[in-house]
């Protein structure tokens, strides 16, 4: 009796973690995600006349795109990288950081890997943080804007 429900419980746990399983898919950052992202960003920082860089990482933080638009000083690509590494790192806008400096909350910028300035947003498939962008190069909330536009044509 306790041999015949033990393999009843463990074919229970076993279909219930199947079922689980598929359910559970992840999403990807592809090249072709990457660049769809990033042409809809430069694009949007064209149409302002705003030379930026454009940064998207993976999930891992692993860089899949860097963009320089002509013109963009150098300083740039590193600033565009530390904000989507952030907004990666945190699954939230650099922008949220940003806030939280402007009302007080120093204690934030002594976070590891954290850059508190408008411009890093987390890439969103579904539920799962997928990857993000961060610009550099424009004001930091225009930089926002580009980094949006981006996000928004991979929705």
């Amino acid at each position: 009796m306790q041999k015949l429900t033990f393999s009843i419980l463990l074919l229970l746990f076993t279909v219930v973690s199947l079922s689980a399983n598929a359910q559970q898919t992840t999403r990807v950052l592809t090249l072709k995600d990457a660049q769809i992202i990033a042409d809809a960003a430069e694009a949007k920082a064209k149409d302002n006349n705003w030379n930026v860089v454009i940064s998207i990482v993976d999930a891992g933080g692993h860089l899949v795109a860097l963009r320089r638009m002509d013109g963009t000083q150098t300083g740039s690509i590193d600033v565009a990288l530390e904000k989507s590494e952030t907004a990666i790192k945190f699954k939230r806008s650099t922008k949220e950081f940003e806030d939280m400096v402007m009302e007080g909350r120093l204690n934030v910028l002594s976070l590891p890997g954290v850059l508190a300035m408008e411009g890093g947003l987390p890439i969103i498939s579904g539920d799962q943080v997928i990857g993000a962008i961060g610009v550099s190069g424009a004001k930091p909330s225009d930089d926002g804007i580009i980094a949006g536009a981006g996000v928004a044509a991979f929705k």
